[in-house]
């Protein structure tokens, strides 16, 4: 498959799971939880789109693997996967708050080598390469920066929020929150974006998982940034993640964050 084809389908899975979740955004749909005692939502959006992008990897690369939120694993260890989180921020979707998105991702040997979000509402994409990273929406295409940033005390801080952490790691978290200039709560997979398109500078969060993040380490280390766990190893496997956009407040974060 050449560059362009395929690029070509991964933006028809893209449309694919937006022409499926929009007729849903903003309605009153229902909802469940996928955990008993605790609220994690899911919606008939989130499985539909899900399928109708399994059904297109399926018919274009049948010896692919996929790992998707809803539906989970198949052929796990084949050398190309696609990861895929049809609605990053469900929370946000059933509330009417666009920060959502759909992510996917492409691993091969289980390194993510392209990632996108998609947030059809607003018709607008970031993808990367890890090489470099691409905006493209209603103010036209361009190239994603981060931004310079050279201490804490200058950086704007975004989590989705504290009360998904630990009470260990929520105040380790808040402790670092206290040396920025600025933090704001409810950004999902768009503060990543954010940050990749040098808005913010830090993004710090726990208890992801895969499909969270895997297909924005692509686009936040092809804008220049930087994504690792609290302990400066891989983030692929998500759980607790830093994100930053300058190395500088990723080495202040990180030096307050590991060994907790």
């Amino acid at each position: 498959m050449t560059a362009i084809d395929f690029a070509a389908f991964v933006d028809e899975l893209a449309a694919a799971s937006g022409e499926t979740i929009l007729p849903f955004f903003r309605t009153s749909l229902s909802v469940e939880s996928k955990q008993p005692g605790a609220f994690d939502p899911v919606t008939a959006a989130d499985r539909a789109a899900e399928n109708a992008m399994r059904a297109l990897i399926r018919k274009n690369f049948p010896e692919h693997g996929i790992i998707g939120e809803e539906y989970g694993s198949e052929r796990a260890d084949a050398e190309y996967v696609w990861v895929l989180d049809p609605i990053d921020g469900t929370k946000s979707f059933i509330n009417g708050m666009p920060t959502w998105g759909t992510l996917i991702a492409l691993t091969r040997f289980g390194e993510p080598v392209f990632g996108l979000m998609h947030q059809p509402f607003m018709r607008e994409k970031f993808s990367g390469d890890g090489g470099a990273a691409r905006y493209r929406g209603p103010a036209g295409a361009r190239d994603l920066r981060v931004r310079k940033c050279a201490a804490l005390s200058d950086a704007h801080l975004v989590t989705t929020s504290p009360l998904l952490m630990n009470e260990k790691d929520g105040a380790t978290f808040t402790a670092v929150e206290k040396k920025v200039k600025l933090s704001r709560y409810g950004g999902d997979c768009y503060a990543y974006c954010m940050l990749a398109a040098g808005q913010i500078d830090l993004v710090i969060e726990t208890e992801l998982k895969p499909y969270d993040i895997l297909p924005l380490i692509p686009i936040i280390t092809g804008a220049g940034g930087i994504v690792t766990s609290w302990e400066n190893g891989p983030a692929q496997a998500g759980g607790r993640v830093i994100a930053a956009g300058d190395k500088r407040v990723h080495d202040a974060a990180l030096a307050m964050l590991k060994g907790t």
